[in-house]
């Protein structure tokens, strides 16, 4: 992915959400998206008490995004939260994703270190989407 097409990418995104910066603009992106393509207990089929899982990203400090994972029962008895920070720094911006063949979810890894980071419903397409603005995000953040 080049200079030239995150231009575009960036571009596009202004005009979804005008008067925005780009970096407010992809955030509020990746978080439609992880809106979008949540895992919730009806795609689990089979599994006994599956929970809904809601994803939100938002910049903690420089270079380091907060990844705010939220566990709800599917009756809204049990809410459990969980942050992770991930360091950008050094990091290959270049977001990677897995969808396996069977089962209903999609896995997007932690450009750290390679373990999963994200799960959501299997969408080859969304996770691909949010694949792409969390690279050009990173890229965005690694600037400072």
């Amino acid at each position: 992915m080049g200079s030239a097409e995150q231009e575009r990418y960036l571009a596009e995104l202004q005009r979804l959400y005008p008067r925005q910066s780009s970096r407010k603009a992809l955030l509020e992106h990746c978080n439609r998206l992880l809106e979008s393509y949540a895992l919730r207990a009806g795609y689990r089929v089979g599994e006994q008490r599956p929970d809904d899982l809601f994803y939100q990203l938002s910049v903690a400090r420089s270079g380091v995004l907060n990844v705010r994972e939220e566990t709800r029962s599917a009756d809204g008895s049990r809410v459990a939260v969980r942050n992770q920070l991930v360091e950008l720094f050094g990091v290959d911006p270049f977001v990677r994703y897995e969808c396996p063949n069977r089962g209903p979810a999609c896995l997007v890894l932690n450009p750290q270190d390679g373990t999963p980071l994200l799960t959501l419903v299997r969408d080859h397409t969304g996770v691909a989407e949010l694949a792409k603005a969390m690279t050009f995000l990173i890229r965005d953040l690694q600037k400072g």
